[in-house]
């Protein structure tokens, strides 16, 4: 590494500051935000596109639902949006075609979007099977000839 090389190197790190800021990545955000009129709506989407890093924001009143793109992170737009005093949430609804047991109780949700239900971590938990024992099939043993309980 000689001068050219050293005087790089300082030049870089003297350029950014002596850190390394990571960019963040393009990503949508979809919240579940609580509005009943223009006025709430136009609350939010001004309060969201005020933020830096947004690039669209997408409002479906109907749904209750708002999509923010852009360089943001999903807890700092979150924490915005409830800053408007709205009640906010992640969306928490998938749709029917991404649920192996649509109508179960943990994912039915009458509050749903037509098309969606509620996001299901565990599904495994859902479909389990108990099982019965017959305690007279423990009585008599093949294993055990002299563990008959009847005698």
């Amino acid at each position: 590494m000689g001068v050219s090389g050293t005087l790089e190197f300082l030049s870089d790190l003297v350029g950014s500051g002596g850190h390394k800021h990571k960019k963040k990545q393009l990503q949508t955000v979809e919240l579940k935000v609580r509005m009943d009129c223009d006025g709430c709506e136009l609350k939010v989407k001004n309060a969201l596109s005020s933020m830096s890093g947004v690039k669209k924001v997408e409002i479906n009143r109907k749904q209750q639902r708002v999509t923010v793109s852009g360089y943001v992170d999903s807890n700092k737009v979150l924490k915005k949006a409830k800053s408007t005093g709205k009640r906010a949430e992640i969306w928490p609804y998938v749709p029917y075609s991404l649920v192996a047991q649509p109508f179960a109780a943990q994912a039915y949700d009458k509050r749903a979007p037509p098309g969606y239900v509620r996001k299901v971590e565990n599904t495994a938990a859902i479909g389990t099977v108990t099982r019965y024992e017959d305690p007279y099939t423990s009585m008599f043993s093949d294993d055990n000839p002299n563990a008959c309980s009847i005698m």
